[in-house]
């Protein structure tokens, strides 16, 4: 029997709990600002509706072999005190989170914990603390190798896929394209993905796509020729009614993880010399859009 703590139990973090916690296979604990009795998890594969250990006092953590960090990802330093209390020897740190720099985002914090980086693809919406609404399977990439391994045993005979990738840094590329044109387009306009029909959208998503291939390729990740046009394949066929966390963030009021999407093609492009113009028009005009609708004040 594993022990886990899944940090940050928000729309990712009640997703992949709520199958560990259904396996009984595993002791795990919720570390929440706010506790809930349960946690419901509404999926194409059925409703999960499972007892909820929530802990709301870092200085009460127990000892665990794995740390599940699914907050967003300028959220880690709140999240430092569960870190601090969890994070030890022989314990692995998978940080589930958007962007290429799950590394180095939790180092300072993770003591002498293993970092295990995930790449998720699990579109779900938190609707009330401790239920979410997940619209698809889960998929979680990892890299390949020992704790990989020891991850994807840890979702045995659940419905959550796990793959292990030799080329963790490629994957992670690939999905912050994707995240780089449809989080922002959908988030400014405010309308779900048939927004990306209206005219010259899928041009400025290319745009933002091509920035990022350039500066991921300077990185060292091998993003294919053929790129671009999957994804936007794939944009363009979502059902136009669908939304994304950003849009659901942006909807309700919350912070937006600009910078650790555009952002990072922007902060990371300077390191290479490479001109990133779209990517940092859009981080200008998502800071300033929250600012407009936080009344000046963030």
């Amino acid at each position: 029997m594993a022990r886990i703590a899944v940090v940050g139990v928000g729309a990712i973090g009640g997703a992949v709990a709520a199958p560990l916690v259904a396996t009984g296979a595993h002791d795990v604990t919720l570390c929440v600002r706010e506790a809930f009795a349960s946690l419901v998890v509404e999926s194409p594969a059925g409703r999960l509706e499972l007892p909820a250990r929530c802990e709301r006092d870092p200085a009460r953590a127990a000892p665990v072999d794995w740390i599940l960090l699914a907050t967003k990802a300028y959220d880690v330093p709140a999240a430092a005190p569960w870190l601090r209390a969890l994070c030890r020897a022989g314990a692995t740190l998978a940080v589930l989170q958007n962007g290429v720099e799950h590394r180095e985002r939790v180092q300072p914090y993770a003591g002498a914990a293993e970092i295990l980086p995930v790449v998720v693809e699990c579109p779900a919406e938190r609707i009330a603390p401790g239920h979410v609404v997940q619209r698809a399977a889960a998929r979680l990439t990892v890299p390949a190798g020992r704790a990989g391994d020891a991850f994807a045993a840890l979702f045995a005979g659940t419905l959550v896929a796990i793959e292990r990738s030799p080329d963790w840094q490629s994957v992670a590329w690939r999905k912050l394209c994707l995240n780089v044109a449809s989080g922002p387009l959908l988030a400014l306009t405010g309308r779900p993905h048939e927004v990306l029909h209206a005219p010259g959208m899928a041009d400025l998503a290319l745009g933002l796509m091509r920035e990022c291939i350039a500066v991921g390729r300077a990185e060292g990740a091998q993003l294919a020729e053929t790129l671009l046009d999957e994804i936007l394949a794939r944009l363009l066929a979502t059902p136009g009614s669908a939304g994304n966390s950003m849009l659901y963030d942006r909807r309700a009021g919350r912070r937006l993880e600009t910078d650790a999407r555009n952002g990072a093609v922007v902060r990371l492009g300077e390191r290479h010399g490479i001109a990133t113009p779209l990517n940092a028009a859009v981080c200008a005009l998502l800071e300033a859009s929250v600012d407009c609708a936080a009344g000046g004040e963030r």
